[in-house]
């Protein structure tokens, strides 16, 4: 009686530590993801608390969708913000109608999801090789490096000490401590902005502490579906490389288990659930994939928990309120990790795929290098905007432009490697 006594306590024990390990390993996903779901309704008006639900449901929906097999967490999309306010100006304030066209964009991913079904992953397998896959990956990591940096610049002093917190534990720790070297360097950063009086502690005492959020119903108007689902064409390529960039994290292709079909579905339920809320269109992201590289737990039911979280959070104003009190430039130091972390996975893809460098297969990859940071660089800091203009308010963007590029000039130039794969 004894003995089993003792074993029914270090069961419960060892189940309480492994809750535990999960909440925080939870928590630190959170915040992660936060900022940027947060900051697009915050620029295009939408109210910041359903973003945070329609997150949290939409990730569910996804792992839903994809058998629980993909450790990623949906976020609300910065794709669709110029649309979303050019609907809005056009409507005097009513982002109803912009509603209406996230719906149907997320309709449409559902359709295509359909279509590369039918197509066959195999076949979407073959123009999507390492040449092109690296690329796109190593361009999603610095692309997004520019935003760090920015983020940093408020107070760069502060973002090192944050940066070099997170590394120096993510290098030097040992066990869970190595896990949540992310999160420790967020404490750290945030302390350190507390003692210089650097937090505006308002946002935290001034929140409700539970709160409703401003659900509304779409409208639909032919106009705002027109100016809003082109964006799709953009976003489809970031998809295929978020997910691609997830499954090389993780170590197995989820383009083609669960499926490519699969994380589409995913993604457009997600986005239309979102639309017919109040919410703005989700999409997979990059954050949440920096963190599994850097603390390589890879259990998509931590991200579950996440999202149960955000949900939470939609309704408790009061926690909502303390993660934005989080200073940028402790996000800053966190993002620049976490997007460099991205870039490398790109490299060590090619390093560990592509057995011979010929012609074709430097010219594809040196074309999406130059495609893709040229225009997004150059857009930034000369306001050349080399983009393809789909209609007067959606352009391809320079990541989107160059996958697209890189695909059709693998076909053209290594079109002898794909007849002999068939």
């Amino acid at each position: 009686m004894v003995n089993n006594s003792k074993t029914s306590k270090m069961k419960e024990s060892s189940k309480f530590l492994k809750t535990s390990r999960k909440t925080i390993l939870a928590i630190q996903h959170l915040i992660a993801m936060f900022g940027a779901t947060v900051l697009v309704p915050i620029l295009t008006g939408l109210d910041p608390s359903v973003a945070l639900i329609a997150a949290g449901v939409g990730t569910l929906i996804f792992h839903l969708c994809t058998k629980g097999k993909v450790p990623v967490f949906l976020g609300s999309s910065f794709a669709f913000i110029p649309v979303i306010i050019t609907v809005k100006e056009m409507n005097n304030g009513d982002l109803t109608y912009a509603q209406g066209g996230i719906v149907v964009a997320g309709f449409i991913y559902v359709i295509v999801s359909l279509l590369i079904k039918k197509i066959g992953i195999d076949k979407i397998k073959k123009i999507l090789p390492p040449q092109v896959v690296g690329p796109m990956i190593i361009l999603i990591g610095l692309n997004l490096i520019p935003v760090a940096i920015d983020m940093s610049r408020v107070k760069l002093w502060v973002a090192a000490i944050t940066l070099f917190t997170a590394l120096l534990i993510n290098f030097k720790g040992k066990g869970f401590l190595k896990q949540i070297s992310i999160l420790c360097g967020v404490i750290v950063g945030y302390l350190v902005c507390l003692a210089i009086n650097f937090v505006d502690t308002s946002i935290i005492s001034d929140a409700a502490i539970v709160a409703i959020p401003s659900f509304t119903f779409p409208k639909f108007e032919l106009g705002a579906i027109a100016i809003i689902t082109p964006v799709i064409l953009a976003v489809f390529m970031e998809h295929v490389g978020d997910i691609t960039t997830n499954g090389q994290v993780v170590g197995k292709d989820f383009i083609k288990e669960p499926g490519l079909n699969r994380t589409l579905l995913g993604d457009g339920l997600a986005t239309l659930f979102a639309g017919f809320i109040g919410g703005p269109a989700n999409t997979t992201y990059s954050e949440n994939t920096g963190v599994l590289a850097i603390t390589k737990n890879y259990d998509p039911s931590i991200l579950r928990l996440t999202a149960i979280f955000a949900i939470l959070l939609g309704f408790v104003a009061k926690v909502g309120g303390f993660l934005r009190s989080i200073p940028v430039p402790v996000m800053g130091g966190i993002s620049l990790m976490l997007f460099t972390m991205i870039a490398l996975i790109g490299v060590k893809n090619m390093k560990n795929n592509i057995k011979k460098y010929d012609a074709g297969i430097i010219i594809v990859i040196a074309a999406m290098l130059i495609i893709g940071l040229g225009t997004t660089y150059l857009q930034k800091y000369a306001g050349i905007n080399l983009g393809i203009p789909i209609n007067e308010n959606v352009t391809i963007s320079g990541l989107s432009l160059a996958a697209i590029v890189g695909i059709i000039l693998n076909v053209i130039l290594n079109r002898n490697k794909l007849l002999k794969d068939k």
